[in-house]
């Protein structure tokens, strides 16, 4: 019966690594601090414990011309920071806010409540934040997104001279 040296070194090098992973890193502690940690000048570590925040939602879209009974649902926002117990107070500001669009304070539901066209205004920029219900502390900074108004009765353009030649000479001015 022949044995290869590699077969026997293979489960003792396993052994191995598993001693040095057991030991080796309890037994020599280390006095570089970790990620979330700073060493302070009488060599202790400070372990630093920041919350992960954040705002959720994609881009948010409105058909225009609605003229459905109910308001036209446009999207949600949402915060890491909303547990779904009712703490969050979600309020919207800006273009259009509390007379267009309207939030749902509780659930960060934004419905459109008016029909909208796409030719005399095709997007509006408004503000959301979200406060903690009860102290009124703000649970995420302000921030800024878009309600983009999609066209439904838009048809391909026509060029009745058509078709059009143009050059621009590079760094031409405007």
């Amino acid at each position: 019966m022949r044995i290869y040296t590699t077969s026997c070194l293979c489960p003792f090098l396993v052994c191995l690594c598993f001693i040095q992973k057991c030991y080796g890193a309890s037994h020599h502690p280390s006095n570089v601090p970790s990620k979330n940690q700073t060493k302070l000048a009488n060599g202790e570590t400070e372990v630093h414990h920041r919350p992960k925040r954040g705002w959720i939602w994609n881009q948010f879209f409105v058909l225009e011309e609605h003229m459905g009974p109910d308001a036209q649902y446009v999207g949600k926002l949402h915060s890491n920071s909303d547990k779904g117990d009712g703490s969050v107070r979600y309020i919207l500001s800006g273009e259009g806010a509390g007379t267009i669009f309207i939030i749902d304070e509780v659930t960060g539901d934004i419905h459109a409540t008016k029909s909208l066209d796409r030719e005399r205004k095709t997007h509006y920029v408004l503000h959301a934040q979200a406060l903690d219900r009860n102290t009124e502390e703000a649970l995420e900074p302000k921030s800024e997104f878009i309600i983009k108004v999609q066209d439904i009765n838009d048809n391909a353009p026509k060029f009745t001279d058509g078709p059009f030649v143009a050059t621009v000479p590079e760094m031409s001015e405007v």
